[in-house]
């Protein structure tokens, strides 16, 4: 678990290199001034932990005096390669790392859903209890205010960045070859499938929707209404559940599917379902990959006159903390939302501390309202 001490000036700072600036490899030895690097440029502490072989975090406590962290033998390497460079930490920017490195961005592809915001609000509860402060910004699951964000962060000294639902952008790249610390929640890093990752097990949860359906009386005709299957999320949901079907029983050609045009999940399922409708045969069962596309669902529905779950039963995804209140015709895949927060944070701790964090898929529950 993350404590507080990640989050103060003793735990290695994130490496920002400001604008029209570059870092070069090797010390930075300068024959005229010890002290500076290449271009006259102060040594830095990246240098120093390269020289002495040890993390920048190492050389951050050991220069604080937090050396009960470090062995005698690493501590004297530390300080030696401090001596040796002439290595001279700046108060000024010492203090303002020690202020700035306390934020973490945290980037939501759309606040208007109540999943998102309640992922959202468990990421800052465990922020605040390590000591972090959350920066909150909603990208619109839109490339361009998704860099312009990562670019505010970056110019913020952002400790770590949390991508709630990311879409590939120039930037994340960027941020990614340079090792920044990521941690992509809910939805797969675009770009690289490894790269630490917090969510549910999508494939083993949209199979379990299918099992469900096909252990009830009268199962079909089933359907899927989805938005865009280009992210891993939905991807897997969708791959989940088809292979329940046909581990049924059910031909590939029977699974009817609706989806509809832009971002917003509403429309989407409004306009899926209108396509659904307008089948020879309408599904009886239908698998929606999120609650708000349920929504669109419902509504389209009702206004054909028929009963949910009464003539055709749905099946959303999420479980968002409305449903109980509004929607007790919608049966969900529970995602434990507010159990996100400690282990996006431990994510966190692993990538500050060691580097490197591996996929944590939390357990997903089938919440059974109607047929």
């Amino acid at each position: 678990m993350l404590d507080k001490r990640l989050a103060s000036g003793n735990h290695r700072p994130v490496r920002i290199l400001g604008r029209g600036s570059r870092r070069k490899g090797g010390a930075f030895v300068n024959e005229h001034d010890p002290r500076k690097g290449s271009g006259g440029r102060p040594v830095s502490i990246a240098a120093v932990a390269r020289r002495a072989g040890v993390s920048i975090a190492t050389v951050s406590r050991v220069m604080n005096g937090v050396e009960n962290k470090a062995t005698l033998e690493t501590a004297a390497r530390v300080n030696a390669a401090v001596a040796a460079l002439g290595y001279r930490p700046q108060s000024v920017g010492r203090a303002l790392r020690q202020r700035e490195s306390r934020i973490v961005g945290v980037l939501a592809a759309n606040l208007g859903n109540p999943a998102m915001a309640a992922a959202a609000a468990s990421i800052e509860l465990a922020l605040r209890d390590a000591g972090f402060v959350m920066a909150l910004c909603d990208t619109h699951e839109d490339p361009a205010i998704q860099d312009e964000y990562l670019a505010e962060m970056e110019a913020q000294l952002a400790r770590g960045i949390v991508l709630l639902v990311a879409v590939p952008s120039p930037r994340l790249d960027q941020l990614r070859t340079a090792g920044r610390p990521l941690v992509f929640v809910n939805r797969r890093d675009p770009g690289d499938e490894a790269s630490p990752f917090v969510g549910i097990d999508d494939h083993a949860a949209g199979f379990a929707v299918a099992r469900h359906w096909l252990a009830r009386p009268a199962p079909g005709p089933f359907g899927m209404l989805h938005a865009s299957l280009s992210f891993s999320a939905g991807q897997r949901r969708a791959a989940g559940f088809v292979a329940g079907l046909l581990a049924g029983g059910v031909p590939e050609t029977e699974i009817l599917r609706g989806t509809g045009s832009g971002k917003s999940h509403l429309a989407i399922g409004y306009e899926g379902m209108g396509t659904l409708l307008a089948a020879p045969v309408v599904p009886r069962r239908i698998l929606c990959l999120s609650d708000l596309i349920a929504y669109g669902a419902y509504r389209r529905l009702t206004e054909a006159g028929l009963s949910v779950p009464g003539d055709v039963a749905l099946f959303g995804f999420d479980d968002n903390p409305l449903n109980a209140w509004i929607a007790p015709w919608l049966s969900a895949v529970k995602i434990p939302y507010a159990g996100f927060g400690p282990v996006v944070v431990e994510a966190l701790a692993a990538l500050l501390d060691k580097g490197q964090a591996k996929a944590a898929f939390l357990p997903h529950e089938l919440v059974i309202r109607t047929g």
